[in-house]
């Protein structure tokens, strides 16, 4: 049996949507993040990052975490390569090839997009974009972008989905972690296929499904 801890307004959107995906039963467990919890130690608080059962799961105190009957992940790129493997059928590699190839993308976005993506969305949500230091930020971090969307475009300017002609488990990995870009207002416009593509993957029921668990959980 499959148990996923973590909510929705994490990296656990990842597993998520791919689990919506593939119709595949798992327990859900909502671990909260303890710092959006007034006092995560009080009695009444409920089981978040920083609580001894959640931290005895995993000593690093962050979500997701994937417990696949004793095999416990706690990286979300390699949870969603392990249920795509074992779980997703055509979501998930049908070669060696194919596998070398997601776990590559996974590596790349997790290396090149996601830390200027992640602190551009975190300035722009915080009103920084109304600040000249803010704005500064937004503008390094987008410069920062444009070598690997770039790369990304030449990608998806030449194929419709990252791995293999159709949607797979890279798809998700690759939008989950670009998604942080969309907030800039104008980014994305310079890359008409990155942007072609990460729309299409959200016009995804699956997509659409986590998406609004995500929204029925508090900010």
């Amino acid at each position: 049996m499959l148990t996923l801890y973590g909510v929705y307004r994490s990296r656990a959107s990842r597993p998520l949507w791919l689990l919506a995906e593939i119709g595949q039963d798992f327990r859900h467990e909502p671990i909260i993040q303890a710092y959006r919890l007034a006092d995560p130690t009080a009695a009444d608080a409920p089981t978040n990052t920083s609580s001894p059962a959640f931290l005895a799961l995993n000593p690093m105190g962050q979500i997701p975490v994937l417990d696949d009957s004793g095999l416990v992940l706690t990286e979300s790129l390699a949870i969603t390569l392990h249920i795509a493997r074992k779980y997703g059928g055509l979501l998930g590699p049908q070669t060696d090839n194919e596998a070398a190839l997601m776990e590559q993308w996974a590596l790349f976005v997790a290396t090149s997009v996601e830390t200027p993506a992640l602190e551009m969305m975190m300035v722009q949500a915080d009103g920084g974009d109304k600040t000249t230091e803010g704005q500064a930020s937004i503008a390094l971090n987008a410069q920062r972008l444009r070598r690997p969307l770039g790369h990304l475009q030449a990608h998806l300017a030449a194929h419709e989905w990252m791995v293999g002609d159709r949607f797979t488990v890279a798809d998700i990995n690759t939008a989950e972690v670009t998604r942080y870009a969309q907030l800039h207002p104008t980014l994305l416009s310079e890359f008409p296929a990155v942007k072609a593509w990460i729309e299409r993957c959200q016009l995804r029921d699956a997509f659409k499904a986590m998406w609004a668990g995500r929204m029925a959980e508090p900010a």
